[in-house]
């Protein structure tokens, strides 16, 4: 059977906080576990005022798989103290992680303006680097998330998922990965060859979904459902899966549209896109 036509297994589905974003923690776990997710990526918007160990607790009695933490990351400034700053609060989200019982932080890598994208790198690779030995004291490891080459200005230097093959390559660490977000990577021509290259590496930690609209509206808060843009979503689901990824699809969708709606119905339609879609 060809894999790109096997149904997504709903034992699969991950659901990030951001993607019910009007929710809370605590109604995102009640309501994602009635309706049978089993995964739950948090974002650390969401932990706000909270203890993670007993945020952590509450969604595994939901039970609740801790997929991720979401995020870490922006590595680079032009100065040694703010690239000091943004390792402390790297170290921050580890400890987080490490409290709420989620094995991984997915990093949005960073970029800033007048910051040459090769020096961006460079800092990025030091900073990830100089986490190693918490990682490792913590359990926790760190997935490197390629975003679209629209965020290189501010968002992230890491914009391939060769460029993130080749830092974990130069990283050699074990609690290192990548991440492949549909929506960053989609429209790469070495994609399938760059997931295959994850599988040898044994570095693919994270698969998030979303599509792409077409128009679409905002760069950042209009991501589609799956099947409500061109992504061909099934193509690359089979060929992370014929790499050796047996985790959490994960749906990462922000929506300013679809927040405006009944969040109730809205996970109903999710359930229902990632059946038919993904």
């Amino acid at each position: 059977m060809n894999p790109a036509a096997v149904l997504p297994d709903l034992a699969r589905l991950c659901l990030h906080t951001i993607t019910t974003k009007p929710w809370s923690i605590e109604t995102a776990a009640a309501k994602y576990s009635s309706a049978g997710v089993r995964g739950i990526t948090v974002w650390r918007d969401a932990l706000s005022g909270r203890d993670p160990a007993i945020t952590g607790q509450l969604l595994r009695d939901h039970g609740l798989t801790i997929v991720s933490l979401c995020r870490g990351g922006f590595f680079p400034a032009p100065t040694a103290e703010g690239r000091a700053k943004a390792r402390d609060d790297n170290r921050r989200a580890i400890a987080e992680a490490h409290a709420l019982g989620a094995p991984l932080i997915v990093l949005v890598c960073g970029a800033v303006p007048g910051v040459p994208l090769p020096e961006s790198r460079r800092q990025i690779l030091a900073g990830i680097a100089a986490l190693l030995p918490d990682c490792q004291a913590a359990g926790v490891r760190l997935a490197i998330e390629p975003l679209h080459p629209m965020y290189a200005d501010s968002r992230s230097a890491v914009n391939t998922l060769g460029q993130a093959n080749d830092m974990v390559e130069q990283l050699q660490s074990p609690h290192v990965g990548v991440a492949v977000d549909v929506y960053h990577l989609w429209w790469d021509p070495a994609l399938e060859q760059e997931i295959a290259r994850c599988g040898r590496l044994k570095a693919l930690l994270a698969f998030h979904l979303c599509d792409w609209r077409t128009p679409t509206t905002d760069l950042l808060n209009d991501r589609g459902l799956m099947g409500e843009g061109c992504i061909p979503l099934r193509q690359i689901r089979a060929w992370v899966e014929a790499a050796g990824f047996r985790g959490f699809n994960e749906v990462e969708v922000f929506s300013t549209r679809h927040w405006a709606t009944d969040q109730d119905d809205y996970l109903g339609t999710i359930i229902q896109a990632y059946r038919e879609h993904a």
